[in-house]
């Protein structure tokens, strides 16, 4: 993820970054200038058609399109977003779940109970990691795909899920601790909400990773966007004349941006610059818990 100060308007307007789209779709933009420098040209020059030819309507048609292109392109840009923010907040639960957890164990736990104050937190630790690999793994995009793909177990090399391992250790340990009586069935239900609340968090990323935007939507808006850029030319040709060459880039840049910005933002858990960074979110989480369970007790 990308911090930045939002405050910085020129620092915006003049720097490219690698998730710049204008970077990504250069090479489209200038086939799209010479798509539409030859149509100015056949219009004007070859087939020399005038202000009155029928073609002079497409204004009308581009207008009231527009409208309604942009009105789908609000609604995918927001879903995109409400999906990306659902998983921050759902990584910010796994945060606060994570140092609960530590915080109740540490008050559980005896100051010399080194043993178990090592395994909660390294296995907590290693939820949080485990989890995001899990979840930038291309098998858990494709699980709820009704096409088979063999192709990935060559590609993803964990063959269970790894999630679930870690908090089935978790949960057959403190089950293991209280039928020793280290611990009383009080203290079970203190930490409960705790330990369930990681596989909460697990299936709600799940939901975001492996359930896209439908495809007949996500599909139609791509040919509408398509289709409105290349056909903008034949009209607006005898208004704009050849100023029509970069007013279409422009157009062409500012709509497709928005749909690669969303198709970027939707799956928050891949390694893209605008994804969650939850590689980091686990180095804290690890961070958080060793001070609360080791560290403090070593001091």
């Amino acid at each position: 993820m990308i911090a930045y100060n939002p405050k910085s308007w020129f620092t915006f307007i003049f720097k490219l970054h690698k998730a710049d789209t204008i970077q990504r779709l250069f090479p489209m933009l200038i086939l799209i200038g010479l798509y539409a420098a030859a149509i100015v040209f056949l219009e004007l020059n070859v087939f020399k058609l005038s202000k009155e030819h029928l073609a002079k309507n497409l204004t009308v048609v581009h207008s009231l399109l527009g409208l309604v292109l942009s009105l789908l392109l609000v609604f995918r840009t927001n879903t995109a977003y409400d999906r990306w923010w659902e998983g921050r907040r759902l990584w910010g639960q796994l945060v606060n779940s994570s140092r609960s957890l530590a915080i109740k164990l540490d008050a559980i736990f005896t100051a010399d109970d080194h043993d178990n104050r090592t395994f909660f937190a390294e296995s907590i630790s290693l939820y949080a990691s485990v989890l995001s690999s899990h979840l930038a793994a291309e098998s858990t995009r494709l699980i709820l795909d009704e096409i088979e793909h063999p192709e990935l177990e060559n590609i993803d090399e964990q063959a269970h899920h790894m999630p679930n391992q870690i908090a089935m250790i978790l949960m057959n340990r403190t089950h293991e601790l209280l039928q020793s009586k280290k611990i009383i069935p009080e203290h079970l239900l203190f930490i409960n909400n705790e330990l369930t609340s990681f596989t909460d968090v697990c299936g709600g990323c799940e939901r975001i990773k492996n359930t896209p935007i439908p495809f007949s939507y996500n599909l139609f808006i791509k040919k509408f966007i398509f289709f409105y850029v290349m056909s903008f030319p034949y009209g607006f040709v005898f208004s704009l004349g050849y100023f029509v060459i970069p007013v279409m880039m422009f157009i062409f840049y500012v709509l497709v941006s928005l749909e690669l910005i969303a198709e970027e933002i939707e799956d928050p858990f891949n390694r893209d610059p605008n994804d969650l960074p939850t590689n980091k979110i686990a180095k804290n989480i690890n961070k958080n818990v060793n001070e609360i369970l080791l560290f403090q007790k070593n001091n």
